[in-house]
């Protein structure tokens, strides 16, 4: 098949964050049986030349990028005054990316345009309005309205956040809207999980929802590198401006960090992913943390921490963060939000807990007891390489490709 991927930035190598590492190994693992081609957005930081981006440049037989553009923050006050569309079905629309994917639908025939995630969604009518139309695969990635209603509840505790509460309570309705709408417009809808599908299907219970698990490449994260990283008691991993990871971080800060270092004071925690939020600033404060930033390769610092941590309280799909702890073997403590969607049991595969003294607790459990951490990393070892590598996930791709309905 000829394939073409929509993707809301270039996945290069290494991938570092989570839907370029989904639309990486997705690719990676079409492209040993298909055509596949890509066209995309450049982030300002990606430079514009193919021997950068590593072997996305080799796998895919075709790629075209469109520089993203910056939207103020007044910018996107405005629009969301003047429209009834949801701020995620705004921020990648560009008539220079919707003048280029018309000009290839006009010179290439794909059999199968893959459109990654509600971002993307507005360049379906685009696809379905050509003479030669492909088949339409909407990757909905996570359930978006979920996030947003999620958001909004957890926001809506906090008087200090209730502006951000409010603005979750419009992008839940609107992104509740436009989901259903991209879902029914595509001829195929796939999820990462059981959970996001039935979110799905609650808001458009007439269409067939595919589940399409996250995955990654277990076997590079058991490769030990050369490079050197910190080795931090506690690691907590993420593109730290999403707001669900900066909610996290700030939760564990004020609710759970005291109780553990109350027992345990000359412990490190380590927060690495790019983007760094200002509101996390204040926690440079403290000698024991360390807001580390992007970093080149995430693989070194989990292999060097102790535990990982997950103390998401918002969020939606499932978090690529729990994939990589588990094939790292790194041993785990997540809420129940931050292990949703993928099949982990507490106590088997890793620690759960969703209020502040028993997440501590168990933290100092895994700390402490070398024998049970041990034991949890082996069984989610066994589970990640089993269910989420890519080399198990592309096949059932295929088929959705193929299926009839």
């Amino acid at each position: 098949m000829k394939i073409l991927f929509l993707t809301p930035q270039l996945p290069a190598f290494p991938p570092r964050q989570g839907t370029a590492l989904r639309n990486y190994h997705l690719m990676e693992g079409l492209a040993t049986q298909h055509q596949v081609a890509l066209l995309t957005f450049l982030e300002p930081d990606q430079p514009n030349d193919p021997d950068a981006w590593g072997p996305v440049a080799t796998f895919c037989q075709q790629i075209g990028t469109v520089p993203t553009l910056p939207r103020s923050t007044a910018q996107r006050v405005r629009e969301q005054a003047l429209t009834s569309k949801p701020d995620m079905a705004l921020r990648l629309w560009s008539d220079t990316y919707s003048r280029k994917l018309e000009s290839w639908l006009g010179q290439e025939r794909f059999d199968v345009v893959h459109v990654e995630g509600v971002e993307m969604a507005p360049y379906i009518p685009v696809l379905r309005g050509v003479q030669r139309r492909p088949l339409i695969v909407l990757d909905n990635h996570n359930a978006e309205y979920v996030l947003q209603e999620r958001a909004f509840r957890t926001d809506l505790r906090t008087p200090g956040r209730w502006h951000a509460a409010a603005y979750s309570l419009v992008q839940w309705r609107r992104l509740a809207r436009f989901e259903a709408s991209a879902c029914r417009q595509a001829d195929r809808v796939v999820a990462v999980s059981e959970a996001d599908r039935a979110a799905l299907l609650r808001l458009a219970p007439d269409i067939t929802v595919h589940v399409l698990p996250n995955c990654i490449d277990t076997a590079a994260y058991q490769t030990k590198r050369g490079a050197v990283a910190p080795a931090f008691d506690l690691l907590f991993t993420g593109k730290m401006d999403f707001r669900p990871n900066v909610d996290a971080a700030i939760w564990f800060w004020q609710e759970v960090w005291p109780r553990i270092i109350h027992l345990r004071p000359d412990l490190r925690w380590g927060i690495v992913g790019k983007s760094p939020h200002r509101r996390l600033g204040f926690l440079q404060s403290d000698p024991r943390i360390t807001v580390v930033g992007e970093v080149p390769d995430m693989i070194p610092y989990l292999q060097a921490a102790r535990v990982g941590i997950i103390p998401l309280r918002m969020g939606g799909g499932t978090r690529f963060k729990l994939l990589e702890a588990m094939a790292s073997g790194l041993p785990i403590v997540s809420t129940t939000v931050g292990a949703e969607g993928v099949p982990v049991r507490s106590e088997q595969d890793l620690l759960l807990a969703d209020n502040p003294a028993d997440f501590a607790a168990a933290v100092v459990r895994l700390l402490d007891n070398s024998a049970l951490a041990d034991r949890l990393v082996a069984a989610a070892r066994e589970l990640v390489q089993s269910r989420f590598d890519w080399r198990t996930v592309v096949p059932g791709l295929e088929r959705v490709y193929a299926a009839e309905a």
